[in-house]
């Protein structure tokens, strides 16, 4: 079994907090983790009918099974049980009684913070970082595999799995599933049809409005679909950061998807062969080293604090990482070797920011990592470490 680094961290949180929340998206390995760091404790499914049901109809009765705790898989599927753990909890000072699970995190946070507030640390899961694969020799050996297979755990845990077939499997099974249960959807084929979209602007600003018309659906329901992906972990907004530097900001968040294996999927990709050529390959690759650099640090449970930068001409450094009070600035090549001006944007962009500008680093797709010019160029497979 891979192990996680969010191990280490789920153990401490469970000496601080009474309960302690696993987020993340479905099959990205929560439960795993929970029955692993918490293997003496019983397990329970919410995804079970029969237990929700109740969890639901009987919820003193359903705890009362677990006088000393246990692992409640998919917890947003019982909202009403949540005042019932919080009288639980609040009548013993006993530490990580209860570990919960679940792939919603609007309907998940939305109960802990109106009754379990101040007693549940909050962690999050996402898929396999390539830091995890390589310290467990599982990682891909070329940059167009690991992003074509992605991070989804169960392609690793049977590696000759086809990503294709899974991946197929997994849009059809959890997130078209999920956005219908969130959601009026009578047209599965323009939700399709949208993310698609999605993935062809990943990347790129986020454009309700195109995305609309390009669709045939109004600029609301844009605005609702985009909020349950992101509440189901599969995609995100990051967004511009604020400090203008004497300059005009887009003030517009850019689009990505938490898996690059299922942005690949979306795009019509079938082999890692066909990355090498792909006319979306750069964006691609961005959203790899943004994903990465999202998992290195959600994965020690620290803020992620990741930004862009672009101002109304046009001028653009890809990443921020605030940190400390200063700006650390990445920008993304996938070309194999490095050109010196590639680096040229961050150098212009560190005298622009002055005293807040940081490390200077450019990811690239080669392998090599060294050091020009004060920047300092990261081969794809150290981005993340």
């Amino acid at each position: 079994m891979i192990a996680r680094q969010l191990a280490r961290l789920t153990r401490s949180y469970a000496r601080t907090f009474k309960i302690v929340a696993i987020l993340g998206p479905r099959q990205s390995g929560k439960t795993t983790l929970a029955r692993t760091v918490f293997g003496n404790k019983p397990y329970v499914s919410l995804e079970d009918l029969d237990e929700r049901q109740f969890a639901t109809d009987d919820p003193r009765g359903f705890l009362a099974r677990f006088p000393r705790g246990a692992v409640i898989d998919e917890a947003q599927h019982c909202p009403g049980l949540f005042s019932y753990l919080q009288g639980r909890v609040d009548g013993t000072a006993t530490r990580g009684q209860f570990v919960l699970t679940g792939s919603q995190q609007l309907g998940l946070m939305q109960n802990v913070s109106q009754t379990l507030a101040g007693r549940v640390g909050t962690l999050e899961l996402l898929p396999f970082s390539h830091a995890e694969l390589r310290a467990a020799n599982r990682a891909p050996a070329t940059l167009e595999a690991a992003v074509f297979r992605g991070g989804y755990p169960a392609l690793f845990d049977t590696p000759a799995a086809s990503p294709v077939a899974w991946l197929n499997s997994y849009l059809r099974t959890y997130v078209e599933r999920d956005v219908r249960q969130a959601l009026t959807v009578r047209d599965l084929s323009t939700f399709r049809r949208f993310l698609g979209l999605c993935a062809g602007t990943a990347g790129q600003l986020v454009n309700t409005a195109r995305l609309g018309s390009d669709c045939g659906v109004s600029h609301n329901t844009v605005r609702a679909w985009l909020s349950v992906l992101e509440a189901g972990f599969v995609l995100f907004q990051l967004q511009p950061h604020h400090d203008n530097f004497r300059k005009r900001l887009v003030k517009t968040p850019k689009l990505y998807f938490y898996d690059t294996g299922l942005l690949a999927r979306l795009l019509g990709i079938d082999s890692p062969a066909q990355l090498s050529t792909h006319s979306l390959r750069g964006a691609i690759f961005e959203n790899w080293v943004v994903t990465e650099l999202l998992k290195a640090r959600v994965n020690k449970g620290q803020e992620p604090r990741l930004f862009f930068w672009r101002d109304n001409v046009g001028q653009e450094i890809d990443i921020l990482h605030e940190r400390g009070g200063r700006l650390d600035a990445w920008e993304c090549k996938s070309g194999r070797t490095f050109v010196t001006e590639w680096a040229s944007s961050l150098v212009k962009w560190g005298n622009l920011a002055g005293a807040k500008a940081g490390k200077l680093q450019l990811a690239y797709g080669g392998d090599e990592s060294f050091t020009r010019a004060g920047v300092r160029v990261v081969g794809w497979k150290d981005v993340g470490a």
